[in-house]
């Protein structure tokens, strides 16, 4: 069983209008590979915020939802969003190639200082269980950011090893969407990167996964906070692009070699 993944390496501002046109032609991208699915970044539409405008997040999606479905090309979507009820959630949603809602994803090891009480936006969004979805009958899963590397300067929260317990699941693919801190002292931005790249490699190997991952490159001339690329079972990047501006990457990855 084969599934052909698209990614994306996009700008991501708070300004809606032009991360849609950065996520359009991202499906455009896609769509010209043939890849049954594309992944773009944490809060790659509304951006990496708790307060935005909702009615013009939803508006965007459905032109995302439109072109989209016209191209066959599924999605796994970062975006905050505001659910029915009520509650914002930082999310990766799942779309199959016909365009159906297969769920969300909403992060769970979220970001706050590490004093009592915590700041940040575990403050700000609302989490939901770990789950799976199955798409064109691969069992997959989505990570945001520090979902994966529990980095310990970032979170109050303790790692569940949220990768292994998708792994358990029966999940051969997670998905990862990243928007990382940037910027700073370029010592433990290099530090950060590294841990970065390692908590990839090491935790596909140990939870016989492929990870599927790609960043924020804003601003463009800056260095992301960690790769963008794809990890196979073995903890081996198949696929690992520049680490600034803006890239997209395919890639088909064989069920049946390594799961």
């Amino acid at each position: 069983m084969q599934l052909k993944v698209a990614g994306a390496q996009l700008p991501v501002t708070e300004h809606v209008k032009r991360n849609l046109a950065e996520i359009l032609k991202a499906i455009e991208f896609a769509a010209a590979e043939k890849a049954d699915i594309l992944l773009t970044p944490e809060g790659s539409l509304s951006g990496y915020v708790s307060r935005f405008d909702q009615q013009e997040v939803c508006r965007a999606l459905e032109e995302i939802q439109i072109k989209a479905r016209a191209a066959e090309v599924g999605l796994a979507l970062g975006t905050c969003f505001v659910e029915s009820d009520g509650r914002c959630y930082n999310q990766i949603r799942f779309y199959d190639r016909r365009g159906m809602f297969l769920g969300f994803h909403a992060k769970m090891l979220q970001c706050g200082t590490l004093d009592e009480p915590s700041q940040g936006e575990i403050n700000d969004f609302a989490s939901a269980p770990l789950r799976t979805f199955t798409f064109s009958g691969i069992i997959v899963g989505g990570l945001i950011c520090n979902d994966l590397w529990a980095n310990p300067q970032c979170t109050p929260m303790s790692d569940s090893h949220l990768t292994q317990q998708l792994s358990q699941m029966g999940a051969g693919i997670i998905f990862h969407a990243v928007n990382g801190g940037r910027g700073g002292d370029p010592e433990w931005g290099e530090v950060a990167w590294q841990y970065h790249d390692a908590n990839l490699r090491m935790r596909a190997r140990a939870g016989h996964l492929w990870i599927v991952t790609t960043d924020n490159c804003h601003p463009l001339g800056t260095p992301t906070s960690a790769p963008s690329g794809i990890v196979d079972p073995k903890g081996n990047w198949v696929v690992k692009v520049p680490r600034q501006g803006i890239h997209f990457f395919t890639y088909t990855i064989s069920m049946s070699e390594d799961n």
